[in-house]
């Protein structure tokens, strides 16, 4: 595994750095857009693209913050850096952050060394966002885990063209029952949606380190999300 970092042109102007993680050896292999959490391109998120590049697959995280402050790479152990993600999340422009996003998808379709086809797997404010990818760009293929706010935007499902996957946390704090209820209701007929959820599980069950990291159920859903990418990306 490999990693370096990329500049990405914004599509109104503007530029914003990515984490690039690639497998060992040079055969072409498919893309993976990781989106971030509130706590920026930290290094679980670095983990995570590590861990795809690992399992053969290039992954790209970029700076989604970077319209309020560029490098932003916080934890989540301290009161105040959580203050600071939540400040950033109520900051966040989520339709400037699916621009950008589609950005790096494109840019990730091009890139050397890829085939070409893009996932999109993301955490928390990332799940959310690849819930919207799902909806919003032609990615191939889109993974959220314990999105927040899914339930508020499901006029966006009927733009849904290829397969997505949510990993949902029964006990999630930022997700309650009711908005649980709503995504079954909105997203569980349809066929290209697959919804697991994780019994007794908090949000940020699978955040290496985090209050709330269960291994059990982290290994499930990852499992899960590497099958998923490799049936519809490889």
């Amino acid at each position: 595994m490999t990693a370096s970092s990329i500049t990405i042109a914004a599509t109104d102007g503007g530029s914003f750095s990515a984490y690039v993680a690639r497998p060992a050896g040079g055969a072409p292999a498919p893309a993976i857009v990781v989106i971030q959490e509130i706590f920026g391109v930290n290094a679980v998120m670095r983990g995570v693209c590590d861990w795809l590049a690992g399992e053969g697959f290039v992954a790209i995280c970029p700076d989604l913050f970077w319209r309020i402050e560029p490098g932003i790479d916080i934890t989540d152990q301290t009161k105040a850096e959580w203050d600071r993600a939540f400040s950033l999340f109520g900051a966040f422009d989520r339709a400037k952050g699916i621009a950008d996003i589609e950005a790096t998808r494109a840019v990730a379709a091009g890139l050397s060394g890829t085939t070409g086809k893009v996932g999109a797997v993301g955490y928390c404010l990332g799940g959310h966002m690849a819930y919207r990818t799902a909806a919003e760009t032609p990615v191939d293929a889109s993974v959220g885990y314990y999105g927040v706010g899914i339930n508020e935007v499901l006029n966006l499902a009927p733009g849904i063209r290829k397969p997505l996957m949510l990993h949902i946390a029964e006990k999630d704090g930022f997700v309650p029952p009711e908005a649980q209820a709503k995504m079954a209701e909105g997203l569980g007929g349809n066929p290209l949606v697959t919804l697991h959820t994780y019994a007794g599980q908090d949000h940020a069950f699978a955040r290496i380190g985090g209050a709330h990291y269960d291994k059990a159920s982290a290994d499930l859903a990852n499992d899960r999300t590497l099958a998923f990418f490799r049936q519809h990306l490889v």
